[in-house]
């Protein structure tokens, strides 16, 4: 008799939905914060849950077992390192599952799956880059107000009608004509 012992299965054969909850806990592992539908992050939480379990082990034995799952030993020294620590003191509900609402194509519950505790580092850097964007418009913008030099100083004293007069019928539509009758 099963009681209660569930798998879901994504409508999946076994491989593919093996592959699809190693795929998403190594997203999650790597950008802390993913979106994906609901099913998906609840298949994947167990999974990720237990990584981080391993990675509060710390043993050489933990390690292989969390490369076993994950495949990069990147993402293993960055789950032993960074994010296990982090959940030290916590017994379990390493993640969370946040209801966006529904995908508009085929009506899916869409979910940010994340961590409970995401490193504050990232915060800091992503308004660090904007204050670079910020200081990278100022810049152009001082540019765009410096003096021009004297061919600058020139095309302005002309005249707009003289631009009109200048341009050719329909932007040198006859060029494009004369090209084709050329090539054959």
């Amino acid at each position: 008799m099963r009681h209660g012992d569930r798998r879901l299965q994504l409508n999946r054969f076994t491989s593919w939905h093996k592959a699809t909850v190693i795929s998403l806990a190594q997203n999650l592992l790597k950008n802390q914060s993913i979106q994906t539908t609901k099913d998906r992050a609840l298949a994947s939480r167990q999974l990720v849950e237990k990584l981080i379990t391993m990675g509060k082990e710390n043993t050489l034995a933990a390690k292989r077992r969390a490369y076993k799952f994950l495949g990069d030993h990147q993402l293993v020294s960055v789950l032993f390192n960074d994010i296990s620590p982090r959940f030290k003191n916590r017994a379990g509900g390493y993640t969370r599952i946040i209801n966006l609402g529904k995908r508009r194509g085929d009506d899916a519950n869409m979910v940010v799956f994340e961590l409970t505790e995401i490193k504050k580092e990232e915060k800091k850097k992503a308004k660090k880059s904007s204050k670079k964007e910020v200081a990278k418009a100022q810049e152009a913008d001082i540019e765009e107000s410096k003096p021009k030099t004297e061919k600058g100083a020139k095309e302005e004293k002309q005249h707009p009608a003289d631009d009109k007069a200048n341009k050719k019928f329909l932007g040198g539509i006859r060029n494009i004509f004369k090209k084709e009758r050329d090539s054959l």
